[in-house]
Formats: structure tokens, C-alpha cells, sequence
């Protein structure tokens, strides 16, 4: 909303906010790398959400296209990779205590929500330039928090490390990949343009803000129930029922979107199409790459998934929107996760047992 209120068009939006996608690609593979090898990540998550906040104070100075993209380039550099290493730190902890991966994802879930509901407000009440400062102060809070991180050195299986290209030609972890990548190719499209898809059927910036809030409070309850729904089914169950409902709400979100009780529904859908979807994901990357390559899993997985997936949601959706109008585009998006459920439910086996 705020790049359209600039007067980019779809296609433009598309490419800016696709550079945060595009660099997934590359820059966590490289950071991750780097933390595998000197076996020290908290030092590279405070160099990265250190140079990630220097990249974007350009935003205050930048009012063309150009100079706009420099900014995305600069900033999802080194943003891309604080979470995949975040959470393969959290992993190590976790592997050996007794402490639940999803009681401390929630809180990023919690985060979400405070954001998506009270900036809504503040644009409403100001103007949507109030997210500027808002995305300064997060990413000032994001390097502040980095220097309480605790770190933890891997162990290895042997004497020496394991080849990663050993773990990424094993057919399971090839659809793995795939399918989540189709999967988060729908959420690129959601996250880039839903807003202002709301907008434009005469939504105010304070329901978007209600709507959003309600798809992440579904999800932290998802995360919640995790262990629970673990005892009665296993990971790729999950990641199966997660895509099915995927095919659901996107149907939904293109078919319905006057109706306002349909899209409360469809964004409680967002509790297995993200919650329940990540949370399996993060879980077997983190099983297939354990110990030396914890680090470079997360990347990988980040790499193909958010950064080709969400690339191609991202660009793809801008040139659809364009060309066959919005409703038309979150109908088709429907395809994509349907492509990624037939892909898990014949590619992915040898499932470990949740823990």
C-alpha cells in the first residue's frame, strides 16, 4: 500500500517487493555457509540486522522507482538470512532440552499480529507514511535483540562433515522443496497484494489490519495444538491437510472477496496454510540437515521456497493482476499448492516421528 500510494504500478510493486524473494535466493545460502563454517551464528545474525538497518534508512531519502529498488537490494541482502539462522540456532537449543519449537515461533506470530492491527489503526488516523518509522523501530528492535542471543556450537556425526549434496539429491528432500516452494508461491501473491486487493473493494486500512490479526491468531493457536495433532498424525499428514486447504482459501479469497464473512474464514485458514504448513517444514529440514549442516538447511529451504517461490508469487502475480484483474489472478493461485500436495503426498517418504 505504501509503494501504490507512490503511484507504482502492480508490475512495479511486483519487482520491488520482489527483491526481498529474489535474495533469498542467494544471500542466506551464503551467510549460512559462513555460519556452518566458523560454527558462530549469533556473530553473522548481529552483522546482518546491523547492516540490514543501515541499508534501509535510504527509504527516507528515496521517491523514485530506482532509488526505491536500491533500497530493497541493500536491506533483503542481509535481512533474507536472520531467520533461517534464528531458527536453526533455536533448533540446536531445543535438540537437546525439552522445550517446544512451536511455544517460541508464536511469539513471531504475536508480533505479526500487534503490527498488522495497530499500524492499520495509525494509517487510518495519519497517513500510510507511519509504516516507514514503524519498519524503523522493528528493525532497530531486531539488532537490539540480536546481542542477548545465546549461541550454540554444532557436533558432528563423524570425524569429518557430511556432504550437503548427499542430503539435497535424496528424492525426498527434492519434494520437499518443491512443494513448499509452489506452496509459499501462493502466499507471495497474498502478502504482496492482498491489501491492496481489500483496498480497492473498499476495505479500510483498520479491517485489513482486523483481518490480517485474525489469519495469525489462527496460527498461533495452531502452533499451540502442534503437539497435540503430532500424536495423532505425522508430518506429512500435516503438510498434506495444510495444502489442501491452501487450494480452499485461495478459491475462496478470488471468489468472494465482497463477502466479509468468507474472508474471516478463509483467513482462518492461514492457521494450516502457514501455521501448521511452516512448522512441519521447519521440523524435517531440521531432521534431513541435522547438526554440521543445521544452519544451511534453514537457508536452503529459505533459498528455494521464499526466495523462488515468493519470487514467483511476487513477480508472477504482478503481471497476472495486470493482465486478468485480481480476482481472476487468487482464483489461479489456487493451482499452485494443489501441484505441491500431489508432489508431497507421491515424493515424500521415510518420515521421521514428530518429537
Amino acid at each position: 500500500m505504501y509503494l501504490q500510494s507512490k503511484s507504482f504500478t502492480a508490475i512495479q510493486i511486483g519487482i520491488l517487493l520482489s527483491f526481498f524473494q529474489i535474495s533469498r535466493i542467494f544471500a542466506p545460502n551464503f551467510w549460512g555457509w559462513l555460519a556452518d563454517h566458523t560454527n558462530q551464528r549469533v556473530r553473522w545474525i548481529k552483522l546482518t540486522a546491523l547492516i540490514g538497518l543501515l541499508g534501509y534508512l535510504g527509504i527516507f531519502f528515496a521517491d523514485s522507482f530506482f532509488l526505491i529498488f536500491l533500497v530493497m537490494m541493500s536491506m533483503s541482502i542481509f535481512t533474507s538470512s536472520t531467520i533461517p539462522l534464528a531458527e536453526s540456532l533455536t533448533l540446536s537449543h531445543l535438540s537437546k532440552t525439552n522445550g517446544s519449537y512451536s511455544n517460541i515461533r508464536l511469539w513471531g506470530s504475536i508480533g505479526f499480529i500487534v503490527a498488522s492491527f495497530f499500524i492499520g489503526i495509525l494509517i487510518d488516523k495519519y497517513t500510510i507514511n507511519i509504516i516507514v518509522w514503524a519498519l524503523l523501530l522493528t528493525q532497530g528492535v531486531i539488532l537490539f535483540s540480536s546481542f542477548s542471543i545465546p549461541d550454540k556450537k554444532f557436533e558432528l556425526f563423524g570425524e569429518t562433515k557430511r556432504s550437503i549434496w548427499k542430503i539435497l539429491r535424496k528424492p525426498e528432500i527434492i519434494s520437499l522443496l518443491f512443494g513448499c516452494a509452489l506452496m509459499v508461491s501462493s502466499h507471495g501473491l497474498l502478502y504482496n497484494f492482498y491489501s491492496i486487493f481489500l483496498k480497492e473493494q473498499n476495505y479500510s486500512s483498520s479491517l485489513i489490519g482486523i483481518l490480517w490479526s485474525i489469519g495469525v491468531i489462527s496460527e498461533i493457536l495452531m502452533f499451540i495444538l502442534m503437539p497435540k495433532i503430532l500424536k495423532k498424525i505425522n508430518y506429512k499428514h500435516v503438510l498434506l491437510i495444510s495444502l489442501l486447504l491452501a487450494v480452499i482459501r485461495f478459491f475462496l479469497i478470488g471468489n468472494y472477496v465482497e463477502i466479509l464473512f468468507v474472508l474471516v474464514l478463509a483467513q482462518i485458514l492461514h492457521a494450516a496454510t502457514f501455521g501448521s504448513f511452516h512448522f512441519a517444514t521447519v521440523q524435517l529440514i531440521s531432521h534431513y540437515f541435522n547438526r554440521e549442516h543445521q544452519a544451511r538447511g534453514q537457508t536452503i529451504y529459505n533459498s528455494i521456497t521464499y526466495g523462488i517461490g515468493g519470487a514467483i508469487g511476487a513477480l508472477g502475480g504482478g503481471f497476472m493482476i495486470d493482465r486478468f484483474g485480481a480476482n481472476n489472478t487468487f482464483m489461479l493461485s489456487a493451482i499452485l499448492p494443489l501441484i505441491g500436495f500431489i508432489i508431497i503426498l507421491f515424493g515424500l517418504k521415510n518420515i521421521p516421528k514428530p518429537r
